[in-house]
């Protein structure tokens, strides 16, 4: 755990800048991942999680800045000037009408707020305004340092059962262990009980954590989500391929692979099917893999299929140097002939069968044209 002076520096170096300043006015406190991080001495991400025990509608006013509101759980998100956003919430406390329901929510004061909130590691606040005082009732600094997560209610997976899918990702972020009586509260969340939308929402924030592999591991060891047998395996693999080219820096077919290899989206057994294939030249895989999801891709290259490698950095980009144009000026009539042309030929200069040039690949594609016609 980090000093007072450290949190306090750390603080400082978020660089809230005027929202900051506007904040520091209010009873404003840090909370969320942000707090956690600053807490353990670990980088923190980019936007900034806040609680206020004041009303949102004179804090706006005093920014006078865009904000995104969303009155029925009392917040605003707010640019911070650098692409980075805090999202300022009214400190509350949450009732349920029946589990799995959405909250009804009312103000608050913050240790009540951090009182209603899902884990220990989850109910620490940090205030904004000098000196930065740390607020902890529930020990959630200490729980960090010895890596247990630790349930804060009875109800809590009751009440919000996707609760359990961020208890993972925390345990795969942080490397983190249940203690025994949340391990034993977990085995009871059910996810049927809430919407798809919320299932599949939290599902993708666990999806897009770089320990995601880890995290959906144990949703399955705590008996809240199902695993093929194989399927374990095959997230670890799914992990390793989005990691590298041509797959790095892009984030979202990345997330649907993985949501695709834990079974939770469709399009487990489409890659399964394109890796299990052995093309036996370029034009035929080509035929297989054209217009599929990209995550599909990323999921069955991961699976085994090699070859999809090939077509990702060889037989995607070959292109043919003439066009439906040139075969309608050579007489094929305008129709289905001009893309059997087209297609031939490409398929033909995949496979090495045509020699280099335009003249080689008008006078294939016209002969296929003329025939198909």
């Amino acid at each position: 755990m980090t000093s007072g002076d450290e949190l306090a520096a750390a603080v400082d170096r978020l660089g809230l800048g005027r929202v900051g300043e506007v904040l520091a006015g209010f009873d404003a406190w840090i909370v969320g991942g942000v707090a956690r991080a600053l807490v353990a001495g670990t980088p923190p991400d980019a936007d900034v999680d806040v609680a206020v025990e004041a009303e949102l509608d004179p804090i706006l006013e005093q920014l006078d800045l865009p904000a995104t509101r969303h009155d029925r759980f009392g917040t605003a998100v707010v640019d911070l000037g650098d692409g980075r956003h805090a999202d300022i919430a009214r400190t509350r406390v949450e009732t349920y009408a029946s589990p799995g329901a959405l909250p009804d929510v009312s103000p608050a004061p913050i240790e009540d707020d951090l009182a209603r909130r899902d884990f220990t590691v989850n109910a620490i606040a940090i205030g904004v305004a000098p000196p930065h005082r740390l607020l902890d009732p529930f020990g959630g600094a200490a729980d960090l340092a010895a890596r247990k997560l630790r349930v804060l209610h009875d109800r809590s997976f009751a009440d919000d059962p996707t609760r359990a899918i961020r208890g993972a990702r925390y345990c795969a972020r942080l490397s983190l262990e249940p203690e025994p009586v949340t391990r034993q509260r977990l085995a009871g969340a059910d996810l049927t009980l809430v919407t798809r939308d919320r299932r599949d929402a939290e599902l993708r924030r666990l999806a897009a954590e770089h320990e995601a592999a880890r995290g959906f591991r144990l949703l399955a060891e705590w008996g809240v989500l199902t695993l093929g047998p194989d399927d374990g395996e095959l997230l670890d693999a799914v992990a390793a391929v989005r990691s590298e080219p041509p797959w790095a820096g892009h984030a979202e077919p990345g997330v649907r692979a993985m949501l695709i290899a834990a079974g939770v989206v469709t399009g487990l057994e489409e890659a399964r099917r394109l890796a299990a294939a052995r093309p036996d030249r370029p034009s035929a895989g080509v035929e297989l893999a054209a217009g599929t999801d990209p995550a599909v891709l990323l999921v069955a290259r991961a699976a085994g299929g090699a070859w999809i490698e090939s077509y990702l950095h060889e037989w995607s980009e070959v292109r043919l140097e003439i066009d439906g144009d040139d075969l309608l000026a050579a007489g094929i009539p305008r129709g289905p002939a001009v893309g059997a042309g087209l297609g031939g030929a490409l398929r033909r200069k995949l496979d090495g069968e045509l020699a280099t040039g335009r003249e080689a690949e008008l006078e294939a594609a016209l002969e296929i044209a003329r025939r198909s016609g």
